[in-house]
């Protein structure tokens, strides 16, 4: 809804949750915006606001996306002094431009490492090619552009992702140890195991040079060639050798066996879904080179192991085309419609298929109603049938008040009979397109979403509503059990208040009333995938009702695969985490695969939210997150670190130097990431109101989204004691609340989270709470450090094209830990008073402060929040023409340093930067990362867009004058934090 608004644009970006704009020499006082849609989590309301009147470096245009703020359109737009009040951009789906640009093919990584062109990915789909001038001269970077270009015909760009089916080493041995010939025991198309026999084929010839011969009809008598691989089904097999006898295991549903003698391989599944799992599987063991003789048989742990995309039909708008994406638009949805190509729906569902996922719901659960019309049901339809040859089902997210939104009644009551007869009707037309949908996904009464207490119904009567509608269908409802009332939580007010405590409060007293096809979808912990919670309470009040977990394979709190954090340990935490219910074992694993509880609908749902860039989630390393998630969702007994080396098998190589080496870098990455993002179970803490991406601590508090932490000048953390506080630990089994009510019990790990405790509080390891604080940050950006240095290792050893794009994000994360650190650590400094005991806290000898140098075209620009600045303080030019200059004189020794600029990289336009010593260039870069980076882009000058470069080994001459020339570009006015000259391999 279009509504004008004759208020400040501080007003305005304030009642969106936006806080403030960069700077604002120009207020407009009148503003046109339309109101979002809720989000999935705090406070991203605001979509496309409109400025009639010039603005100089004020915000121009917020759309919560990953790719925001990128195309010539909107450069172009930003650049102009006056801004029409609505802009249609003309764009058409699948461009040969699109297409290639989707790649996002390496990118220079800024310092030393610029060595590669730049191709640049805009949102319009436009290449801007961009090199580096970084120690090297003009023609070195032509020729390194030449050279780059010509390499790119044998780089790897990431689709295949762990289906690359490259070369084995030693191939030529191990081929007789093979089988030559092909048994499909369905040969028709589209079945899934007609799609093993392809992959079989396509494997063995990629991995061994093998090309499978294929028996001629069944696979009968004379038909059936010698060393064969059959494929099918066990009743498949049976009827086509009635007379054969051999002992089968006993296989579930989508479970497969496996028996390898010599060159004969049988590969049959309880169903042509599993037949399909047994073929990716097999292939994998040889892609490790594993041709032994052996037997298996692997059974799924539970029936349920979808994957949530939240893709939207629209791009932009508050959310983007995928809600939480980082990996490039959706590769459903296009303008308002499902994509006439679908060819990467298609790719997926094999990477799906090859983990044991068995369905795909494809839409957010901030779900649009206008996907009930007939043309878009006829393409989601398309979809299915894109999904069906890999066995994929498709599931659909409704908007629950899609009756009166869409279907023109009065009401959306759940118990209403016209709403009953609505969905009842919607869900016949659905299946008559889609006779194997999987069933429906739904979020209610939650985030401002509409649900069935808007009309005092129970969330048992909004779940029951679809789910009696679908049972006909065999199909199933999930219900997410994420809701909380945000309007109603006020911490200054009620003491006890807690959004933690929101999902038992409102699913007490429902277990019983669920239809059995109803499955309760429940965030691992109790309030928003952050880097560490408690598991949530409410998988032990659920024991007549089925269970799923949600994992989030996307990183929304967790770096958003700008930061390499290897989730599989954490998920594995969670998954073994013991609950006692009724103290007996309780694991959570065995409660959300029906164990614990005998339910016989249970599972695993991921948040992955892939698009369309090649590397599928925005990061090569980011995708050792999807495969882990498919095989913990299949057995929850797989180890960590055991999957992370099959995927870098099947990804990268064998080499044992680079299984060393991303291995070291995964598996310290989430410890690293939590100790200086958010530690002692403080969650983490990131700007909860804009991106949840860069730091900003104290956004937490003051506002009803509930992620507390009550921190002042003398204590921190959230009291959810039952003798003193929000009673959340009292929702636990008796066991484990008696655990986390006594804090000498507590893990310190959790600390936070459920005590209320001074900064001097002294942990089991002996320092205080708020020492402990300073270290961890300190520790785990050291290990941050540490990344680039392990991964330059393997230069040769990993093809350039996806070792470059490595790099560049692990360059990145260095630099960016470092905001992290300080940025928290100086907050708590600053409220709580009490210095490091290492004196490192606001202590940087190394650095020279921008706003101390001499100033030609720049200003001094107080930062907020003050902690994402060294000193609280930015340098920004003058003006959006104004090219500024910040010198110093150098007053260190001579000889070689490392130089440092920290600098930030805002949304809004492409700031050009130039450091020079005594007049001679060290380097210029440009600030683009929002082409680069999949994050969420930020107009703010803050601990979002804050970031560094890095120069090293140049050598300085005391006296130099040392000069940083920054060029505005669009809205964006070059803005600098500090110089750091350290010695060289120093970290500042």
């Amino acid at each position: 809804m279009l509504r004008r608004c004759r208020q400040p644009l501080a007003w305005v970006l304030g009642q969106c949750g936006l806080g403030r704009p960069p700077r604002a020499n120009n207020v407009a006082d009148e503003i046109r915006f339309e109101s979002g849609t809720g989000s999935e989590h705090a406070g991203m309301h605001g979509a496309a606001i409109l400025w009639p009147k010039p603005l100089d470096r004020a915000w121009c245009g917020f759309a919560h996306g990953r790719e925001k703020f990128g195309s010539a359109h909107t450069n172009a737009l930003m650049a102009n002094a006056a801004l029409p009040s609505r802009v249609t951009l003309p764009r058409q789906e699948g461009t040969e431009s699109e297409k290639r640009l989707e790649k996002r093919l390496p990118l220079d990584p800024p310092g030393p490492y610029s060595t590669l062109a730049s191709i640049l990915k805009g949102r319009s789909g436009r290449a801007n090619i961009v090199t580096r001038s970084v120690r090297q001269p003009m023609s070195t970077m032509k020729g390194l552009l030449l050279l780059a270009i010509a390499g790119l015909a044998v780089a790897e760009d990431g689709l295949n992702a762990w289906l690359r089916y490259s070369p084995v080493a030693n191939a030529q041995a191990l081929r007789g140890r093979l089988p030559t010939g092909l048994v499909a025991l369905n040969t028709t198309q589209g079945s899934p195991v007609n799609t093993a026999a392809k992959e079989l084929t396509q494997g063995l010839n990629g991995l061994f040079g093998v090309r499978l011969s294929a028996a001629k009809g069944d696979g009968k008598g004379g038909d059936r060639p010698r060393n064969a691989v059959t494929v099918g089904t066990v009743a498949q097999f049976v009827n086509a050798n009635p007379t054969v006898r051999i002992a089968l295991p006993e296989l579930i549903e989508d479970g497969f066996h496996i028996n390898v003698s010599g060159g004969n391989v049988r590969i049959l599944g309880q169903n042509e879904r599993g037949a399909l799992y047994g073929a990716f599987h097999y292939l994998s063991l040889v892609a490790q080179g594993n041709v032994s003789d052996f037997s298996l048989a692997s059974n799924p742990e539970a029936p349920v192991r979808w994957v949530n995309q939240w893709d939207n039909t629209q791009d932009g708008g508050t959310h983007g085309s995928v809600e939480r994406g980082y990996g490039g638009k959706s590769v459903f949805f296009w303008e308002g419609r499902i994509r006439e190509d679908l060819t990467r729906a298609g790719q997926y569902a094999r990477l799906l298929a090859s983990i044991g996922i068995n369905a795909v719901v494809v839409n957010n659960v901030n779900a649009n109603a206008t996907l009930l019309a007939p043309e878009l049901m006829d393409g989601l339809a398309r979809i299915a049938n894109v999904f069906r040859p890999y066995g994929i089902q498709l599931g659909f997210s409704l908007n629950f008040a899609a009756p009166q939104m869409y279907g023109n009644l009065s009401t959306f009551d759940p118990l209403d009979k016209s709403v009953i007869e609505f969905w009842q009707n919607v869900t016949d037309n659905l299946y008559a397109r889609i006779p194997d949908m999987a069933g429906y996904l739904v979020k209610a009464s939650s985030e401002g979403q509409p649900g069935p207490l808007t009309y005092n119904r129970t969330l048992a009567d909004g779940a029951n509503l679809f789910a009696r509608a679908l049972q006909k269908h065999n199909g199933i409802c999930v219900f997410r059990a994420f809701v909380y009332d945000h309007r109603n939580l006020n911490q200054t007010l009620d003491w006890k208040a807690d959004r933690a405590n929101a999902a038992v409060n409102f699913f007490e007293g429902l277990d019983d009333k669920f239809e059995p096809n109803v499955l309760v979808q429940i965030k691992y912990g109790p309030i928003d995938f952050q880097v560490r919670e408690p598991v949530s309470p409410l998988f032990s009040h659920l024991r007549k009702t089925g269970a799923a977990i949600e994992l989030q394979v996307t990183q929304e709190y967790l770096g958003q695969q700008a930061h390499v954090v290897y989730l599989a340990p954490m998920w594995k935490e969670i998954l073994d985490f013991d609950l006692r219910v009724d103290a007996k074992p309780s694991r959570v694993a065995d409660i959300v695969t029906g164990k614990r509880f005998n339910t016989t609908l249970s599972g695993y749902a991921g948040v992955v939210n892939v698009g369309m860039n090649t590397t599928w989630l925005g990061s090569h390393l980011a995708m050792s997150n999807l495969y882990a998630y498919g095989k913990l969702a299949w057995s929850a007994s797989a180890d960590p670190a055991a999957i992370l080396s099959e995927w870098t098998k099947l990804t990268f190589s064998s080499d044992p130097d680079v299984l060393r080496v991303i291995a070291d870098i995964s598996l310290a990455s989430w410890p690293a990431y939590e100790n200086y993002s958010g530690n002692l179970g403080i969650q983490t803490l990131c700007d909860i109101l804009l991106g949840h991406y860069g730091p900003n601590p104290g956004s937490q508090d003051g506002n009803p989204w509930g992620q507390w932490t009550r921190a002042d000048a003398d204590t921190i953390g959230m009291d959810r004691t039952v003798k003193n506080g929000t009673g959340n630990a009292g929702q636990y089994p008796p066991e484990v609340a008696a655990l986390y009510e006594n804090i000498d019990t507590t893990p310190d790990n959790l600390l936070l989270w459920f005590h209320h405790v001074p900064y001097t509080h002294v942990l089991k390891s002996g320092k205080t709470v708020i020492q402990h604080f300073y270290d961890a940050h300190y520790n785990g950006s050291a290990v941050a450090q540490t990344f680039p240095k392990l991964w330059e290792s393997l230069k040769g050893k990993i093809d350039p094209e996806r070792y470059e794009h490595v790099l560049y994000r692990l360059v990145y994360q260095a630099g960016h830990s470092l905001v992290w650190r300080d940025s928290v650590n100086n907050f708590y400094f600053n409220k709580s008073g009490i210095a490091d005991a290492q004196g490192r806290v606001g202590n940087y000898k190394y650095r020279i402060e921008a706003e101390s140098m001499k100033l030609e075209g720049y200003q001094v620009y107080d930062v907020r929040p003050f902690e994402a600045a060294s000193g609280a303080k930015a340098i920004v030019t003058t003006s959006n023409s104004t090219q500024g200059i910040a010198s110093t004189v150098v007053g260190v020794e001579s000889g070689k340093y490392d130089l440092a600029v920290n600098y930030y990289d805002q949304a809004i336009g492409n700031s050009t930067w130039e450091l020079f010593l005594d007049e001679k260039l060290v380097g210029k870069w440009k600030g683009d990362q929002e082409y680069i980076l999949g994050k969420a882009a930020s107009p703010y000058i803050d601990g979002q867009t804050a970031t560094r470069v890095t120069f090293k080994g140049v050598r300085v001459d005391k006296g130099a004058v040392l000069k940083v020339v920054g060029t505005p570009d669009g809205l964006e006015p070059a803005p600098l934090d500090y110089l750091s000259i350290l010695p060289e391999g120093v970290v500042d």
